[in-house]
């Protein structure tokens, strides 16, 4: 059969065929990593062979469907190599001690009168500048409610305060692979996504302040700081490293590099080699180890002090620094592999046209939209408990809407990520949800109303589609 015989007998598919690897994908994520726990990649493939059954119906051949996949793939290449250097620069800025000082000095600082509120802010600039939330709380934030257990301050509402200022810094920062793969999805730029967050985040923020602000006043607690944990923690830092000022430079180098708006591959390059000369100035590193620390993450074994002993670091320690490098990301890349090759092959065979079309028939209006899209990424994230397909698969679904509507696709990155990367920790059988009851300790339920941030960000979005505010154009974006 000729190529144009071939084209003749491909045909758009009904919308219940579109329909049907969505059901699927609902239904094998949801008893598979929901309910059975299995890994979340090898789901992914089953659901992507159910849609390459729907695509080889509608015509579409295997060779045309990979072409689509490795399409998708190249698209999504810029991100993944800012996620692989991510974890380099994370190992060097431990190595270099840029992370543990922040550490250091963030405990320290905390006033009983304000605990939620310092929780919060200090927990924000920690996931901004090391683009972790789950970073974030299994340092700053394990130590903040050994804290806020000391000074008898309601734990529930300090876990979601330390979980929404996290959070935050996965929302906006550059070193986020959340905040790299929002963009890449709908089609914008990581900058612009970045600016434009501030919308609906900054709102978020002022609000979850205030209250924290309030409930912190009538629960101030005792004013001791000195718990057993925290004290063992400050002594072993204090041992391990040489803190100086000089420390914080390869923070500022990213932090200008944004401002900037320059390349952020370029930058992150530079402030991981540049943290690799600071570890081996002043922690005397050694280069084998910081190297090391680049590909497989850093450990405590690396630091070579006079009066520290490796062997004698407490667990709260090792848990807190043994992390970073390249390695540490694959796990995130190849789940983006597999979720491209479900979404390629729903781009291909046209089911994604049909179910938005069908989509946009109810979505009349901006504010009809993005509350379609918050609804998609609420959906995928109970169902699949994953921030990534969250992301990803509503992104590809709309991001041809918010083109035809004129609304620039920064729009929809942002939406993306106040209904998809924020929900997901409220979900208590996501991933994400276990992991912060196992930090902090309260179970996901009981922190998710204190976790302000990670609901009200897609409430004022939806707010701003109705009322036109912060919602930008398509002609604006091309100027």
């Amino acid at each position: 059969m000729s190529k144009d015989e071939t084209k003749k007998t491909k045909r758009m598919p009904t919308f219940t065929e579109s329909i049907i690897p969505i059901i699927a994908m609902m239904v094998i994520l949801t008893i598979g990593k929901g309910y059975l726990g299995y890994n979340t990649e090898p789901l992914l493939l089953m659901v992507a062979a159910v849609a390459g059954i729907i695509a080889f119906r509608v015509g579409v051949t295997w060779d045309e469907m990979m072409d689509e996949i490795c399409q998708k793939i190249a698209k999504g290449m810029p991100a993944i190599l800012i996620l692989t250097c991510v974890g380099a620069l994370v190992g060097t800025w431990m190595a270099a001690g840029t992370i543990p000082m922040m550490i250091y000095y963030g405990v320290q600082i905390v006033n009983p009168s304000f605990m939620l509120v310092t929780a919060f802010l200090i927990t924000a600039v920690v996931s901004v500048v090391t683009g972790t939330s789950w970073g974030s709380v299994a340092t700053m934030g394990v130590a903040l409610m050994g804290i806020a257990s000391t000074l008898g301050v309601n734990l529930a509402a300090t876990a979601g305060a330390v979980i929404a200022g996290s959070y935050f810094g996965d929302k906006i920062s550059p070193l986020s692979d959340t905040t790299n793969l929002a963009p890449v999805a709908a089609g914008s730029k990581l900058y612009e996504h970045i600016a434009h967050m501030f919308w609906t985040t900054i709102p978020a923020t002022i609000i979850s302040l205030v209250v924290y602000a309030i409930v912190g006043l009538r629960n101030s607690g005792s004013t001791d700081v000195s718990s057993e944990a925290v004290t063992t923690l400050l002594a072993q830092l204090d041992s391990m490293y040489d803190f100086n000022l000089l420390l914080l430079l390869p923070v500022v180098l990213v932090l200008a590099g944004s401002i900037m708006q320059k390349p952020t591959l370029p930058v992150m390059m530079a402030s991981t080699v540049l943290a690799g000369i600071e570890a081996l100035i002043f922690q005397s590193v050694t280069l084998k180890s910081v190297l090391a620390a680049t590909v497989k993450g850093f450990n405590v074994a690396m630091i070579v002090r006079p009066g520290f002993d490796p062997a004698a670091a407490a667990p709260a320690v090792l848990k807190l620094l043994n992390r970073g490098g390249m390695v540490e990301i694959m796990g995130t890349t190849l789940l983006v592999f597999c979720a491209f090759c479900f979404a390629g092959i729903m781009s291909k065979a046209g089911c994604l046209e049909v179910v938005l079309q069908k989509i946009l028939g109810f979505a009349k209006s901006t504010g009809a939209l993005i509350a379609s899209t918050v609804a998609s990424c609420i959906t995928m994230g109970l169902c699949t408990g994953n921030s990534y397909l969250s992301i990803l698969i509503p992104g590809e679904m709309f991001r041809d809407a918010y083109k035809a509507r004129g609304l620039a696709a920064k729009n929809l990155s942002r939406t993306l990520e106040d209904s998809g990367t924020v929900f997901v920790p409220l979900v208590p059988w996501s991933a994400a949800g276990a992991y912060m009851t196992a930090c902090t300790g309260v179970e996901t339920l009981d922190y998710a109303p204190w976790a302000i941030l990670c609901y009200t960000g897609f409430i004022i979005a939806i707010f701003y589609g109705f009322t036109g505010i912060g919602i930008a154009k398509l002609e604006d974006e091309k100027k």
